[in-house]
């Protein structure tokens, strides 16, 4: 349910509002926008007795939200959300690209690769210090020690860092060094780890699990919002197929469909899509064409010898070759040279 307010309620208007949401046994979500002041309200489980919020001061309409995923539809924020992280806007109409390596194995390989991922016109720092892997014996991160080297790196560079939070166990750790949180594809249905990050203070960047629907993608997404976290950024990584020439496959449908359905700011993966650094490149210029928010992309000094995801990241030769020219296929924004290597 939306209760939308006159324009400039009053600041008592809306936590009477509120106040008598919650004596529904609801929970009032007050949605702040360009044109309108809106309340959404979760938590009904069938249908509820309007009458007594309708008659309530300076609201003006009470509005069914079809859709089963609340917080995160249109029907309840039409403005698209912008999330800011250290100066960087994230869902404007210039997109962003984050990149970064995989795994942090080294302090020198990770700096390098931020410095040169900084110059070629990156926005945001990835990068991993906890791994989660399909083997057990595979190369599982750095930990706590990873942490300390991303952390060095963003105050070398300035540049605002993504990395990603595997469990609820590791979750302080990583909270208290980055920027915005990740969930991966693999947690996008881990439900006390969507509770635990949607009640952070920190953006949260949430992939698509391999195997998710749509409406799977914004249910989980609607877990972070739900918690009081407003700052959500999802991420279409590429869903598992019968195609046997990449290692997923890249859904761009989704990232129209998605700027349709949802005001949450939109990002695509060609790095873990394809699995191949040679696809990389193309599928970033799909993304922006498009319509994505930007990109996230792995880099690294010299792939052939990473210690994970070599094979799908780029060496810095070819991330400078993608950053030349890309802004080329965002629709309708000129180019700005700071993007450009």
């Amino acid at each position: 349910m939306l209760i939308l307010m006159k324009p400039s309620p009053t600041p008592e208007a809306v936590a009477l509002v509120c106040r008598a949401v919650r004596e529904l046994g609801l929970v009032p979500h007050p949605i702040p926008g360009v044109t309108r002041v809106a309340i959404g309200v979760t938590g009904n489980t069938g249908p509820v007795d309007e009458t007594p919020i309708r008659g309530l001061p300076e609201v003006v309409d009470v509005i069914r939200v079809t859709k089963p995923y609340k917080l995160t539809s249109r029907e309840m924020k039409p403005d698209d959300t912008v999330v800011v992280v250290g100066g960087v806007r994230i869902g404007e109409q210039r997109p962003v690209v984050v990149a970064g390596p995989c795994s942090v194995e080294t302090r020198e390989q990770t700096v390098e690769t931020a410095k040169r991922v900084k110059a070629g016109g990156a926005q945001l720092l990835r990068g991993g210090a906890f791994k989660p892997r399909t083997s057990p014996y595979a190369f599982q991160g750095l930990g706590e020690k990873g942490l300390e080297i991303l952390a060095e790196a963003r105050d070398i560079t300035g540049l605002p860092l993504v990395t990603e939070v595997i469990g609820v166990e590791v979750f302080e750790a990583v909270e208290a060094v980055t920027d915005i949180l990740q969930i991966g594809a693999r947690n996008m249905q881990n439900y006390p780890l969507l509770r635990r990050a949607g009640k952070s203070r920190k953006p949260v960047l949430l992939k698509r699990g391999q195997s998710a629907t749509l409406e799977e993608f914004l249910l989980a997404a609607e877990y972070l919002l739900s918690e009081g976290n407003p700052n959500v950024i999802l991420c279409e990584r590429g869903i598992r197929t019968f195609s046997d020439h990449s290692r997923y496959t890249l859904d761009i449908n989704i990232v129209p469909e998605l700027k349709s359905l949802t005001h949450l700011p939109v990002l695509v993966d060609p790095s873990h899509a394809s699995g191949k650094r040679e696809m990389v490149v193309p599928l970033a210029r799909a993304a922006f064409a498009a319509g994505a928010d930007g990109v996230i992309v792995e880099v690294h000094p010299y792939p052939d010898k990473a210690l994970s995801d070599g094979r799908q990241s780029l060496n810095l030769q070819l991330f400078a070759d993608m950053m030349r020219g890309l802004e080329r296929f965002v629709p309708n924004v000129e180019p700005e040279p700071a993007l450009v290597a």
